[in-house]
């Protein structure tokens, strides 16, 4: 028996491009006869547009100078200032460092800022051994010191103010006579007070007084 086979076409679809839309479909149709049953196959593409998006940041960076100001250059000119000063006080004077301190940050001295005197006394080339010396050579000659007199003199602080060792070292190194030295007292005591012996022995001798030993007392005493 024969048949009779009736096929329906139906044309594809029109595509459809929206300016907003980012998928656009092709849909195309055919159709196939291999059978007495008509087959339709049914092809779909599908195009998917993907969107890039770049983002570039830009860093600027920005460098400020400073350009020194008065006070800086002031600030550094009283360190160099102080420190020629201080080099100045140790080679003439032949001061300890806490006496140059006091001379660099006093009111009635050079008047530097305490970090400008520090910033001398750590760059300072001071030997405060011969320093020590060489002011103990100064007492023992001009002032007639006795030795206990002589160390009182370098560490006190109301006198030189060298340290205890520098001190030391000094009257252990010093030029002196303490014989001489006691008599050179005892006249001064005699021509200008007009003691007597036994009052020039006692003021020699004292702790209070001048510090000499009793066999330095008793030879000033037998030279008058």
């Amino acid at each position: 028996m024969s048949g009779c086979y009736k096929i329906t076409y139906e044309p594809p679809a029109a595509s459809t491009t929206a300016s907003t839309t980012t998928e656009t479909t092709t849909v195309s149709e055919k159709a196939t006869v291999t059978s007495p049953k008509a087959t339709t196959t049914r092809k779909t593409t599908t195009t998917k547009k993907t969107t890039t998006t770049t983002t570039t940041t830009t860093t600027t960076t920005t460098t400020t100078t400073t350009e020194p100001t008065t006070t800086t250059e002031r600030i550094s000119a009283d360190y160099r200032n102080a420190l020629r000063k201080a080099q100045t006080y140790s080679d003439r004077m032949h001061m300890s460092r806490a006496r140059l301190y006091d001379q660099l940050t006093s009111e009635y001295g050079e008047g530097f800022s305490s970090d400008a005197a520090n910033y001398a006394l750590e760059n300072l080339n001071a030997d405060y051994n011969y320093n020590a010396l060489q002011k103990a050579q100064s007492y023992v000659d001009s002032q007639y010191l006795s030795r206990s007199r002589l160390y009182d003199q370098l560490t006190s602080d109301s006198g030189e103010q060298f340290t205890e060792s520098e001190a030391q070292y000094a009257v252990d190194n010093v030029n002196a006579d303490y014989y001489a030295n006691a008599l050179q007292k005892a006249h001064s005591y005699q021509d200008n007070m007009s003691m007597s012996t036994d009052r020039i022995y006692e003021q020699l001798t004292s702790e209070y007084g001048e510090g000499f030993t009793p066999e330095e007392a008793q030879y000033a005493i037998d030279n008058l």
